[in-house]
């Protein structure tokens, strides 16, 4: 078993992410297996290197340890450029122009219903993909989004579905399908490359965890959606498909999902105030 923790360098870690990285951690240790560390840092405007220090910091006081080097995305602009230029080759990407203003006007048209809202939120209604160029031997265009042609890319891939560990009571396993019709009407035409960035999460983290080998991802149930776009993909990039265990949610008293800015939740907030690593396993069930 190989599973690994991999936070972005934007804001301190909160119970959240200590319960993500020591269940992690703990599954791997407990059957001989190993735990490494990602520093997804694609977000380089919000990505600071202070961050990343209070990252290894707190993971450390949790009582984690990881095997180095440590990956960071940062580092492999140039894979994801390469899975992209084989995805455009094949005819499965678009250029976007669309800002999320356009995109939400376009939705709230009156002749197109209710929005549809999916992993990415609102479900692209499909604009620029009217406008796909016929040509796939035009290089890569710059300085624009790049979509997942949905609906060809469901075509290609086949049939695609991920076995679940963490959603039935004993830990028992499920198979999940990911129906073609699905993906097309409640997921869409996801971005794959921010014009900013030159990638985005769901790209980056498919060949992340191919790249490092990951057997079992751990993370939290508000990526369980998000998990059949990474299938698609896979299954698109002939990469393995990982087990996935797509844990509980800590939230505060209010029952609200915790997040960055709750500094009062944060690690680092509980070290301070002479918190125990064991008092933190306790917080969150462990």
């Amino acid at each position: 078993m190989i599973t690994r923790f991999a936070p972005s360098p934007t804001g301190p870690l909160h119970l959240g992410h200590a319960y993500s990285a020591m269940l992690a951690h703990d599954m791997a240790r407990e059957r001989g297996g190993r735990f490494l560390l990602r520093i997804e840092d694609i977000d380089r405007s919000r990505s600071r290197p202070e961050w990343e220090a209070l990252i290894f910091e707190d993971l450390r006081w949790l009582g984690l340890d990881w095997e180095t080097p440590v990956m960071r995305q940062s580092e492999r602009l140039s894979a994801y450029r390469a899975a992209l230029e084989d995805l455009w080759r094949r005819g499965l990407l678009f250029a976007c122009t669309c800002n999320r203003r356009d995109v939400l006007e376009a939705v709230a048209a009156p002749h197109e219903g209710t929005p549809v809202f999916g992993p990415d939120g609102v479900v692209y209604p499909g604009t620029c993909r009217v406008r796909k160029a016929a040509t796939v031997e035009a290089p890569v265009p710059d300085g624009v989004a790049l979509r997942l042609d949905m609906a060809m890319a469901v075509s290609e891939a086949g049939d695609c579905s991920f076995v679940e560990t963490g959603r039935i009571a004993g830990g028992g396993e499920e198979r999940v399908g990911v129906r073609a019709w699905e993906a097309v009407e409640q997921i869409g035409d996801v971005v794959l490359a921010r014009k900013d960035m030159g990638t985005s999460y769901h790209l980056s983290v498919v060949l992340d965890d191919s790249a490092q080998g990951v057997t079992d991802v751990i993370r939290g149930e508000d990526l369980f959606e998000a998990t059949k776009i990474h299938v698609i993909l896979q299954r698109l990039l002939d990469l393995p498909t990982p087990r996935y265990h797509h844990h509980q949610l800590i939230r505060d008293e209010a029952g609200k999902r915790l997040a960055k800015r709750d500094d009062a939740r944060s690690v680092r907030s509980f070290r301070e105030a002479g918190h125990s690593a064991q008092d933190v396993r306790r917080m969150v069930g462990l």
